[in-house]
């Protein structure tokens, strides 16, 4: 046989004395792995720990596969908008985990002679799992209930998976987001030019105003500097008309 040491490295061709003798050395089992080959291939190993290890493999493969079945969720003709969203809200969560979902509407008593109610739900529930789950089949009577099959619409996942997000800022020659900050920047620069403009049409129109002497009236003598009387701001001091007045 050719034997293997527990490292993987080959040993040679070896008689099953030598063998068993070289696994009891190591304190290790000494395992068939190949028996079709020729020669066939020994292995030498710790088999309990082979068989842990091959356990807890399968083990770990069978927990994350996923278990597709059918879950079935019953309706009333007369059910109620809460109890409606409700049981809604559980069809899509089953849809988006894969399973397929029985939708039956259970009639009572005269109900059963107004299938019309029933189906109108049924076609309002296909309404709102429009892209996550697909009719296999128009509703039908089944005895007293009426009974239609959703299943995942795979190939609405697809082609929603495959358009992706669209990202911001991808403007082309200027357009979008980008070409917005551009616009803003521009008027931002151009708010000063236009700020001075106003400033300074709004000084050439006060400063007439401020330059303009006040209107003298005709029964009055004009003005002089405040604080003066006429006759001094006139040029003529008090002496001098003292003086006029004795000659």
């Amino acid at each position: 046989m050719r034997l293997v040491d527990p490292d993987g490295e080959q040993l040679g061709i070896k008689q099953l004395p030598e063998a068993l003798a070289i696994a009891r050395e190591l304190d290790l089992d000494l395992v068939e792995v190949a028996p079709g080959a020729n020669p066939p291939v020994c292995r030498i190993m710790d088999y309990g720990k082979f068989k842990f290890d091959a356990a807890q493999r399968a083990k770990e493969s069978r927990r994350k596969a996923i278990h597709v079945g059918i879950k079935e969720m019953k309706y009333r003709p007369k059910i109620g908008p809460g109890d409606f969203d409700t049981k809604t809200r559980q069809v899509a969560k089953f849809l988006e985990e894969g399973h397929k979902v029985k939708i039956t509407i259970m009639f009572r008593g005269r109900e059963v002679f107004h299938p019309e109610l029933g189906k109108k739900i049924l076609d309002r529930i296909a309404e709102q799992m429009d892209g996550m789950g697909k009719s296999e089949a128009v509703p039908r009577l089944d005895g007293r209930n009426m009974v239609m099959v959703l299943a995942p619409d795979k190939r609405a996942k697809q082609s929603a998976a495959s358009k992706g997000p669209v990202h911001e800022g991808a403007g082309v020659n200027g357009s979008g987001p980008k070409g917005g900050s551009a616009e803003v920047t521009t008027a931002t620069e151009t708010a000063p030019a236009a700020t001075g403009l106003a400033l300074t049409v709004q000084t050439e129109t006060d400063r007439p105003a401020t330059a303009q002497p006040a209107a003298a009236s005709d029964d009055t003598t004009p003005a002089g500097p405040a604080g003066v009387e006429p006759d001094v701001a006139a040029g003529q001091s008090p002496a001098d008309e003292q003086s006029e007045g004795e000659g």
